[in-house]
C-alpha cells in the first residue's frame, strides 16, 4: 500500500495537532489541571532540549520509570522529539527483573520516581553503564507551565503561550548520593527553550523498546519504530471511531502498548482528550468513568469480570461511555455487561511485537469470543501447524501468525537477542505463541498459548527471571515456573512452581513467598507451589514443561488465596 510516511512519527504528530488544536485540552491526570496540546508540544521541546544539553544523542537509550502521570508523557515525547528511544521500565521491577532490562537497553541515563529509588539502590552495582538518574518528586508535573518564549520558526505553532516557569527546588527533601551516578531533579531537564528541535526523526528509527516475556531466557526488549508506533495510534482512533468529542478514560499504566500507544496516542491523533488515573479500581470504576465524561476505554484480561462482580448500582447505566475496547470480552459475561452498562463492546487482538492485526469493527455482528477480523490494509494473519508451519483447513485450530505489508510498521527485533528473533520470525512469519482459529466469515479466536508464556493481571511474565529468583533460594534444588488457567474468565493465567527440594527439612511454601516478594515484581509471585521429587525431562534434560501445565493445579498443590497468604501490591 503506497503511502507517504515522513510524518509517522510521534514528534510531527503532536506537532500537527498542537497547531490544529491548539489551548483544547489533551490531557488531565486524576483532579490536576489539565495540559492544552499546546503546552504538552512545549514542554516536549523544552525536554527534549534538555536531554540533547546533556550529550544525549539520537538513538541513545534513555529509560523510564515512572506511574501515571505527566512525566511519564512528557518523557515520552521529548525523547521522541529528541530522536533518543525511551526504554519504559515497569514501575514493579527489583532485583534482576530490573538490572536486566538496564543493561540490556544500554540506558546511561533513567527517568524514575523517587518511590523507585531504593530498587535501583540495590541494582546499581550490576548496571554499570548508568551514569545519570533524574528523579520525579510527588508533585504534579501537570501543573507546571513553561515559561514564555520568543515564537519559533514552525509556522502554526499555538499562540495561547502557556506561562509560569516550573518550580525549582524538589519537594521531596534532599537527592540522595548514589554511588558513580549523577542524580538531579526532573526539573533540570526542563530547564531549556520551548522552541522547536532542529532534530531529524524517521519513521524508520526506533521510538521506544517495551519489554515483553521470556520463557527459556530473560525478558525480551521490543525494538519499536515510529511508523509501527504511527499505526497502534492511527488505527485505533480509526477502529473506535474517536473524535475531538471523545474522552478517553485510561487506568492502564502507561509503561506498556495498550495505555500508551493505543490509548493514549489514539487520542492524540483524534485530537480528543485523555482522563488518566494512577491504576485499575474494580470499585472506583464505574465512578471514574462518570466523573470524568468518559466516552471510550479499554479493558484487559479480568478487568472486566472484576467490574461485572461489583454490585449493581442504579448508577450502571448513567454515564456517557459507549464503547470499551475489551481484551478479551469474556464470552461468559459479554452480552450480560453490554446490557447492565448499555455500552457497546469490541475486541482485538495484538501484541507488543506486531501490533493490533485483529480488531472488532463497530458495524459487525458482534461474536463473543471472536477478537474480531483481520485488518488487511497493513497485516497478514493466518493460522498454521505450529510445527511445520504448513496451513490448516479454514476452521482448524493452530498457531497465529503474522507479518506486515508495510516496511517498519512491525517491531525491528529483540534488543540484543538476535537468535529470538530469527526464532519468533520462522519461515518469513511472526509466530505469535497463540493458538486460534478463523471461521467462515474471516473472525479470529484466541483460543490458547502454545508456548509456555505467562500472562497475569495484564503483564507478560518471564518464567526464566522468577525460576532464577527461586533457583537462588538455599532450601531448592530445581525449580519450573509454569502457567496454569486462572479460575476466572478473560484467558488469564496463574504462576505455579514445581520446586524440587534440596535434601533436609522441607521449606514452607511461606518462607519461598516471602523470598520472591523481596526479589521480584508483586505480579510475579507464585500463587500456587507443589514440592516434586523431580522435573520430567527429555533424554536432552530439557523440563518438559508441557506436562508439568497437563498436571495443572492438583490435590498437593498450596495455594496462597487458600492459606490467606496476601501479595500487597504497591501503592
Amino acid at each position: 500500500m503506497p503511502t507517504d510516511k515522513s510524518q509517522w512519527t510521534v514528534g510531527h504528530v503532536l506537532a500537527r495537532q498542537a497547531a490544529r488544536r491548539g489551548a483544547a485540552p489533551f490531557f488531565q491526570v486524576q483532579d490536576r489541571p489539565a495540559l492544552s496540546y499546546g503546552e504538552t508540544d512545549a514542554l516536549a521541546n523544552r525536554l527534549a532540549r534538555g536531554v540533547i544539553g546533556l550529550g544525549v544523542q539520537p538513538g541513545d537509550r534513555v529509560a523510564v520509570m515512572l506511574p501515571n502521570g505527566a512525566e511519564i508523557l512528557l518523557a515520552w515525547f521529548g525523547l521522541c522529539r529528541a530522536g533518543a528511544v525511551s526504554v519504559f521500565v515497569n514501575t514493579a521491577y527489583k532485583g534482576i527483573f530490573l538490572e536486566h532490562v538496564l543493561n540490556n537497553a544500554g540506558a546511561e541515563a533513567l527517568i524514575l520516581h523517587r518511590d523507585f529509588l531504593p530498587a535501583l539502590a540495590a541494582a546499581l552495582p550490576a548496571t554499570p553503564r548508568l551514569k545519570r538518574v533524574f528523579v520525579v518528586e510527588g508533585g504534579p508535573t501537570a501543573s507546571q507551565r513553561p515559561a514564555p518564549q520568543p515564537p519559533g520558526p514552525r509556522s502554526g505553532a499555538p499562540s495561547g503561550a502557556p506561562s509560569g516557569a516550573p518550580p525549582g527546588a524538589p519537594a521531596g527533601g534532599p537527592l540522595p548520593v548514589l554511588p558513580g551516578v549523577v542524580v538531579a531533579p526532573w526539573e533540570a531537564l526542563l530547564d531549556a527553550s520551548a522552541a522547536p528541535v532542529d532534530v531529524e526523526v524517521s519513521y524508520r528509527d526506533t521510538g521506544s523498546i517495551m519489554y515483553t516475556s521470556g520463557t527459556t531466557g530473560p525478558s525480551k526488549g521490543v525494538l519499536m519504530p515510529h511508523a509501527h508506533l504511527y499505526l497502534f495510534g492511527q488505527e485505533e482512533a480509526r477502529w473506535l471511531r474517536l473524535t475531538e468529542r471523545d474522552v478517553y478514560y485510561i487506568c492502564m499504566p502507561l509503561f506498556h502498548a495498550n495505555a500508551l500507544f493505543m490509548q493514549l496516542y489514539g487520542t492524540l491523533f483524534a485530537g480528543a482528550k485523555a482522563a488518566i488515573v494512577p491504576g485499575f479500581s474494580a470499585s472506583r470504576w464505574l465512578d471514574d468513568v462518570r466523573k470524568t465524561g468518559a466516552t471510550v476505554t479499554n479493558t484487559l484480561g479480568v478487568m472486566m469480570e472484576f467490574v461485572f462482580r461489583q454490585p449493581p448500582r442504579p448508577e450502571d447505566r448513567q454515564h456517557r461511555l459507549r464503547l470499551i475496547l475489551a481484551v478479551p470480552g469474556p464470552a461468559e459475561i459479554a452480552q450480560a455487561f453490554m446490557e447492565r452498562f448499555n455500552v457497546q463492546l469490541l475486541e482485538a487482538y495484538g501484541m507488543t511485537e506486531i501490533n493490533i492485526p485483529v480488531h472488532g469493527r463497530i458495524d459487525s455482528p458482534f461474536k463473543p469470543g471472536s477478537c474480531g477480523q483481520v485488518n488487511t490494509d497493513w497485516w497478514d494473519v493466518k493460522i498454521v501447524h505450529p510445527e511445520t508451519d504448513e496451513d490448516v483447513p479454514p476452521g482448524a485450530l493452530g498457531e497465529i501468525v503474522c507479518r506486515p505489508k508495510e516496511p517498519f510498521a512491525f517491531m525491528a527485533g529483540y534488543n540484543g537477542m538476535p537468535e529470538k528473533t530469527v526464532e519468533a520470525w520462522r519461515n518469513f512469519w511472526f509466530h505469535t505463541g497463540d493458538a486460534g482459529r478463523i471461521d467462515a466469515d474471516g473472525y479470529v479466536y484466541f483460543v490458547d498459548r502454545i508456548r509456555d508464556t505467562i500472562r497475569r493481571r495484564g503483564e507478560n511474565l518471564s518464567s526464566y527471571e522468577i525460576e532464577r529468583v527461586l533457583a537462588e533460594h538455599a532450601a531448592v534444588a530445581e525449580v519450573a515456573a509454569i502457567a496454569v488457567k486462572s479460575p476466572l474468565p478473560g484467558g488469564e493465567d496463574e504462576v505455579k512452581a514445581c520446586i524440587v527440594p534440596r535434601a533436609g527439612p522441607r521449606p514452607r511454601p511461606e518462607e519461598l513467598l516471602d523470598w520472591c516478594v523481596q526479589r521480584m515484581p508483586y505480579f510475579a509471585v507464585p500463587r500456587y507451589v507443589e514440592f516434586v521429587e523431580a522435573l520430567p525431562k527429555t533424554p536432552t534434560q530439557k523440563i518438559q514443561k508441557t506436562k508439568l501445565r497437563e498436571l495443572g493445579v492438583t490435590a498437593g498443590t498450596w495455594d496462597r488465596e487458600q492459606a490467606g497468604y496476601r501479595v500487597r501490591r504497591p501503592t
